[in-house]
């Protein structure tokens, strides 16, 4: 079966099928984070993660929206938007275990998780580096004559750094196909985003751009695909970037090491309900999906996490010698 990656336009309906198999890719990024979580805690992942458990509707419906020749960057907080463009998940466990079989030779590791192979151009651990990088992803496909995209994932926080200001200008002048996704979840590290920013809206910084910006429902999977799939219809055809503000909220504290006492229990019950995933089955159950296919989804998510997980945790250590390789003398 051909994937939704694969497909267009973007404005139908989805499928019974198709939203099943973003029910799948979603429930695998959530339990490959909370599978991330429990290695931390035993002390096999070196440094710190930042998981997106909440997030994954963003993730996954941008993503699909994608064809393979696009490219996507995302922030240190990607392992869902990697996932999301179909990064193995045995080497992404890999990458983050510091295991050689890793996507980067386990040298990367969480905040720097990449597959070229699929798209995945890097995960950048500096707030707003990699949107200037996405426009040189769009100056590149526009002067090879190619009709190639670049999405670019940021969080609320990205919005008031300079970066930010140069890419979207430039992208906006030289009418590049850059998608601008802001995933909005609220909180720059531990600062709400009421305190940092003056605008209640994030994306009515489009406007002095003279670009496209609008406001969706993160959440909601199919509002994802649809109003990135609509961005990266305008930008293949030449009418330039757009800046995307998905509403949502991660679950988790900022970094491992923080558990978030900052954030009001009311705001974290509110969003909580608001689950992406249990948002989704209600959609299927909604439009008469029975629940043993839900379930049979879940199942083989489940399952498939497990077994890439072992398979990695089963690699061997790298040898000491290869600290060497791939650095300059």
């Amino acid at each position: 079966m051909a994937t939704a990656k694969e497909r267009g336009p973007h404005t139908r309906e989805l499928t019974e099928e198709e939203l099943l198999e973003f029910l799948g890719r979603m429930i695998e990024i959530r339990l490959f984070e909370e599978e991330i979580q429990g290695l931390f805690s035993q002390n096999l992942v070196r440094g710190s993660t930042h998981l997106c458990s909440g997030q994954e509707a963003v993730a996954v419906g941008a993503c699909s929206a994608l064809r393979p020749s696009d490219a996507m960057l995302c922030t240190y907080r990607g392992h869902g938007a990697v996932l999301a463009m179909g990064a193995p998940l045995d080497r992404t466990f890999g990458e983050i275990l510091g295991k050689p079989q890793g996507l980067c030779g386990g040298k990367g590791g969480s905040m720097h998780l990449t597959d070229v192979s699929v798209g995945a151009f890097g995960s950048f651990a500096i707030v707003g580096a990699h949107l200037p990088i996405a426009t040189g992803f769009g100056f590149a496909a526009k002067y090879a004559g190619a009709d190639d995209v670049c999405l670019c994932f940021f969080g609320d926080g990205t919005v008031n750094i300079g970066a930010f200001h140069e890419a979207m200008n430039l992208a906006a002048i030289w009418s590049l196909p850059v998608i601008f996704l802001c995933e909005n979840n609220l909180y720059g590290e531990y600062s709400p985003v009421a305190r940092t920013t003056p605008i209640e809206r994030l994306a009515d910084r489009a406007d002095g751009y003279a670009m496209t910006g609008l406001r969706i429902d993160g959440n909601d999977v199919r509002e994802v695909f649809r109003a990135v799939g609509d961005a990266v219809d305008r930008a293949r055809s030449g009418e330039g970037p757009t800046l995307i503000e998905a509403m949502t909220y991660r679950h988790k504290g900022h970094s491992r090491t923080d558990p978030a006492t900052y954030r009001p229990k009311e705001e974290v019950e509110e969003w909580l309900a608001r689950d992406p995933i249990p948002g989704l089955e209600q959609t299927l159950r909604e439009l008469g999906v029975a629940d043993e296919r839900i379930d049979a989804v879940r199942t083989a998510a489940t399952r498939k996490v497990e077994e890439h997980r072992d398979r990695a945790l089963a690699w061997p250590a790298p040898d000491p010698a290869d600290r060497f390789e791939h650095v300059y003398a």
